[in-house]
């Protein structure tokens, strides 16, 4: 299956080097009107520096979370071992990433730019340069350097909302996951392994989606754009944790 070259067990880091602050709270009012993804066509960090990590606040104050706080927590005890001695899948969770590993964002992301390019009258160059810049650049380095569209700056904001509003458009219109994640889904959640999802899109859209896939009863958690993580790092650190939650053991992603 596609899906098994996406899983890889977290790695133990060196001790820490750098922590941010996540955003409690990510409460949207559009006042009724569909919310469309913002950070779709954002170049995101990567955050995979040793020890790089986030903070969260909890009732008992303030929690310092990183790669080697999870990799303390997920010390098995003694009745542990012996419950994954006679069940060892039940040992792990996994961590899923919705970007071509749940679903085929970049075949949306690059149909998103075409039909842009219709509606303002451009092309779109088939040099692999600016195919790459379309997936992962953010939209102002992809107008002006990788399309090459003469674009005055009052006209960027426009194009924005009108690429978030295609993206909105086109995941309304995905039905199907990456080919044979299902069947892999199928299979863990029979084996009682709990999974996590992590995406940049706001919960309404992420949800939807997976819905809409016959996907959602696979999650036991969902990272998305509301949890205030500031890299994609953090993603993974914070989809681990509500796992762990579940687990008490190791994670894979």
């Amino acid at each position: 299956m596609p899906v098994l070259s996406s899983l890889c067990y977290l790695q133990k880091l060196k001790p820490n080097h750098r922590l941010v602050t996540r955003n409690a709270c990510g409460l949207d009012n559009n006042d009724g009107l569909p919310v469309t993804p913002k950070k779709v066509f954002v170049q995101e960090a990567i955050g995979a520096e040793y020890g790089e990590g986030f903070e969260t606040f909890r009732q008992d104050g303030l929690l310092k979370v990183d790669v080697d706080f999870l990799n303390d927590r997920l010390q098995e005890g003694f009745l542990h071992r012996i419950r994954y001695a006679m069940k060892p899948d039940e040992a792990y969770g996994l961590v899923f990433s919705w970007d071509n590993v749940v679903a085929d964002t970049r075949s949306i992301k690059l149909n998103v730019w075409k039909q842009l390019a219709v509606e303002e009258g451009k092309e779109i160059p088939e040099d692999e340069l600016a195919q790459r810049l379309m997936l992962y650049a953010d939209v102002d380095h992809i107008l002006h350097k990788g399309l090459l569209w003469e674009t005055a700056e009052s006209e960027v904001v426009r194009l924005k909302l009108r690429l978030s509003q295609l993206y909105h458009d086109n995941l309304l219109g995905l039905r199907e996951p990456i080919e044979g994640l299902e069947e892999w889904l199928d299979a863990v959640s029979r084996a009682h392994i709990p999974c996590a999802v992590v995406s940049c899109l706001d919960r309404i859209n992420m949800v939807g989606a997976l819905e809409r896939m016959g996907l959602k009863k696979y999650f036991q958690a969902i990272v998305s754009e509301e949890d205030g993580m500031e890299s994609i790092a953090h993603r993974f650190l914070s989809a681990a944790m509500k796992v762990w939650s579940r687990t008490h053991s190791k994670v894979a992603r």
